[in-house]
């Protein structure tokens, strides 16, 4: 019985990480989002996205949480700097999208930095496919919030992993 105890017990700590990740990343992003001039909430896709980066870092441990975060933020930051210069150029087109997840991930993988390259292809994914469904939103501006989120649910998962005192069991 107590082992079923310390498994639902364990579980339920996890589930509640998660679930504070995905609340304060959607937050923190939705609210600095909407306190951008001419940026309206209505980008969601941006809370969703800080989400989603909070979800895919949070580890069992803080060491692998922050090294989780750092594939993220440096995937991200490039996968931003590639889409903004690829948007100043051209619109989104479906194989232009393509054509540039595979750069990010050919890069990395020539770098022997294979790590990097699905946070920085999915970043592209995000980006471009952002600008197609909001074309008024500038290269600059898409790029920015983009990477701002990654910041946002990777600095969210280091701090709940971090600061939870069951968040350091190494055991779950």
């Amino acid at each position: 019985m107590k082992i079923f105890i310390n498994k639902i017990s364990g579980s339920a700590r996890i589930a509640i990480r998660y679930a504070l990740v995905s609340v304060l990343a959607y937050f923190g992003s939705y609210y600095l989002t909407d306190a951008i001039p001419h940026v309206s909430t209505r980008f969601a896709i941006g809370a969703l996205w800080a989400v989603i980066v909070g979800v895919v870092v949070i580890q069992a441990t803080l060491i692998s949480t922050v090294e989780k975060a750092g594939f993220q933020i440096l995937g991200g930051l490039v996968g931003a700097i590639v889409s903004l210069v690829y948007l100043e150029i051209l619109s989104f087109n479906p194989v232009g999208m393509a054509l540039l997840i595979g750069l990010v991930v050919f890069l990395f993988h020539s770098l022997n930095r294979p790590d990097y390259a699905i946070p920085a292809a999915l970043t592209v994914a995000v980006i471009l496919i952002f600008s197609y469904l909001n074309p008024e939103l500038s290269p600059l501006i898409n790029a920015g919030l983009r990477f701002s989120e990654i910041i946002i649910g990777s600095v969210i998962a280091i701090l709940i992993v971090g600061f939870l005192p069951y968040a350091r069991d190494k055991t779950v």
